[in-house]
């Protein structure tokens, strides 16, 4: 199979490709801007692999996406601008990504005839939950610019499943966390600035609440969707590692050696989702289950940053 993956120089998308190249015979074609969150030093370890290539381009460039999706079977659709604080400042690149983008790559795919089209999207778009937890099919109420233009582009791809029978399938994720992610997110931000001695900001009183899953496991449930799920659906992605970031703060200081002096305290975010929580039944109906355990995996990220200061620090002063 011959995959159109867009933005897999970024965190999630890199991490996909090497399991796809690892546990496939398929052929990737990388399409991405590189925009300040997607790097080819992500890549470096792959670009001497046969079935891997790489193409510089904007998704919003309809031409170019036109000359670069021919010939492909699929589309796994990651490029985004993915940051919350960023959206609040300059959400026109938001909209322009995320919501132009998406419908670019649909329109492109429907003319090129690709057999399956996987959306990856985020639990951000059902808003802030008190308690339970959201089902695939509960409205929508996304409360940042960023989360508001993926609802749209969830909307726009599955538009054009019901309106032109585009072979659409949507992912939700929640919050994921590994190697490779930009270190304006929160667990590669704090653990770099523990490691530089610097202290780590918590927005609020620290009580908001996510879910977090192991990008290797929301890779693999990825995988599973492109493969087996159907058509027209979506499907959640989570691994139940519910804790507030005060909680995660203190695990991530706990493993740097740190205590609490290394907290500052600053004023909320406005539009702060308190909790997040989606039902995963259904893409464990496909039979996938999370391998990595928080605990693990924290440890693990933990280290990694820690032997890859080459990687991360030039990313830091990036504005």
């Amino acid at each position: 199979m011959r995959l159109f993956v867009t933005g897999a120089a970024g965190f999630i998308g890199s991490n996909f490709i090497r399991y796809v190249l690892d546990n496939s015979d398929d052929q990737v074609t990388v399409y991405d801007a590189l925009t300040y969150a997607g790097t080819r030093t992500n890549l470096i370890e792959i670009e001497n692999n046969p079935r891997f290539n790489f193409i510089h381009g904007d998704i919003c460039d309809r031409s170019t996406v036109e000359a670069a999706m021919s010939g492909h079977d699929v589309v796994v659709h990651f490029a985004a601008e993915s940051h919350v604080d960023r959206s609040i400042v300059s959400p026109d690149a938001f909209i322009r990504t995320n919501c132009d983008g998406t419908n670019v790559l649909c329109d492109i795919a429907r003319e090129v005839g690709v057999e399956r089209f996987l959306h990856i999207s985020t639990d951000e778009v059902y808003g802030s939950i008190s308690e339970g937890s959201f089902l695939e099919t509960d409205p929508l109420s996304p409360r940042s610019p960023y989360s508001a233009s993926k609802a749209g582009s969830d909307l726009i791809a599955l538009s054009h499943h019901a309106t032109h029978g585009l072979p659409v399938v949507v992912t939700r994720s929640s919050n994921n966390y590994g190697p490779r992610q930009f270190p304006e997110k929160i667990i590669p931000l704090f653990t770099t600035n523990l490691i530089d001695g610097l202290n780590v900001p918590i927005y609020g009183d620290g009580k908001n609440i996510r879910d977090w899953c192991h990008v290797f496991d929301n890779c693999t449930a990825i995988d599973l969707v492109l493969r087996e799920g159907k058509l027209g659906e979506i499907y959640n992605i989570g691994a139940s590692n519910e804790i507030t970031n005060l909680e995660l703060t203190h695990h991530l200081l706990n493993l740097t050696n740190c205590d609490e002096s290394r907290i500052s305290w600053v004023e909320d975010r406005p539009g702060h989702d308190r909790r997040y929580s989606i039902n995963t039944e259904k893409i464990r109906g496909l039979g996938w289950e999370p391998k990595i355990s928080f605990s693990d995996g924290l440890a693990e990220t933990i280290r990694w940053y820690q032997e890859n200061r080459l990687w991360w620090e030039p990313l830091k002063g990036m504005p």
